[in-house]
């Protein structure tokens, strides 16, 4: 894409009509989440159980004290060896957010269907520390849409993203979202599904900002796990501390 070499006053006019756009933007972000916060919600009557960190769960121990829980269903079915690229480029940024959330009254959990023992070796591969549990004893990825459930495999129709679709489908990524009141119902109140959760990916916000913007020919062609970009990785032994004193104390 060829760009104007232009004059700042030119440049400032530019950026004023744009922040009108990104003002706009913004409201109506806000104005959406009102309207998802406003959705009517549903009690949850089936006894899931999951395969955690303390043997077996309930959903409602996914809480971990607090009232709102976020369930990121992450694609990693029985015998998978490793996370979709897609999957673990989202789960990245789970961390630094769990540090704040778990603070604010939001548990954030990761479930697959896989086993819990095999997706520890991935886990400890990635460095991850967010809570992650299987669901495979259970119709949690089946009721939620995210795996397709045995009658849809043999129907050769599964429903995904709100829309039925012909196959056999497979492991598939989304958001759920659960609130548990003080008497300990829970109630399922939103998932969303596909590109539902881009707006959670800080890496793309922020390479929206850069000229090139994504820079990609297909939707996150160009993700790998973070353990296997060419190049050094950057890390503490690329970090020279007195340039950093010295660029900041001119």
């Amino acid at each position: 894409m060829e760009h104007r070499i232009v004059s700042r006053e030119e440049w400032l006019a530019a950026r004023k009509a744009h922040l009108a756009n990104e003002k706009e933007l913004t409201r109506r972000r806000d104005a959406l989440s009102a309207e998802r916060r406003a959705l009517p919600w549903v009690r949850v009557e089936k006894a899931y159980t999951f395969e955690g960190w303390d043997g077996g769960l309930s959903l409602g121990d996914l809480f971990a004290g607090n009232s709102q829980l976020i369930i990121y269903h992450f694609m990693f079915g029985p015998g998978a060896r490793e996370g979709c690229p897609s999957c673990s480029f989202l789960a990245d940024h789970f961390d630094g957010a769990n540090r704040h959330l778990r603070h604010h009254d939001v548990s954030l959990v990761v479930v697959s269907r896989a086993p819990y023992a095999e997706f520890q070796n991935f886990r400890h591969r990635m460095g991850w520390d967010f809570p992650w549990v299987s669901s495979a004893n259970s119709d949690f990825n089946y009721d939620f849409h995210v795996s397709p459930s045995p009658g849809e495999k043999a129907a050769g129709r599964y429903e995904y993203n709100y829309t039925m679709h012909d196959g056999q489908g497979g492991e598939m990524p989304g958001f759920s979202v659960f609130y548990r009141n003080d008497a300990g119902e829970i109630f399922h109140t939103y998932s969303t599904y596909a590109r539902g959760g881009d707006l959670l990916i800080g890496a793309h916000n922020f390479l929206d900002m850069t000229p090139k913007g994504r820079n990609e020919v297909g939707i996150m062609d160009w993700v790998r796990h973070h353990d296997r970009y060419p190049g050094k990785p950057l890390g503490a032994a690329s970090f020279q501390p007195e340039l950093a004193v010295s660029s900041y104390s001119d």
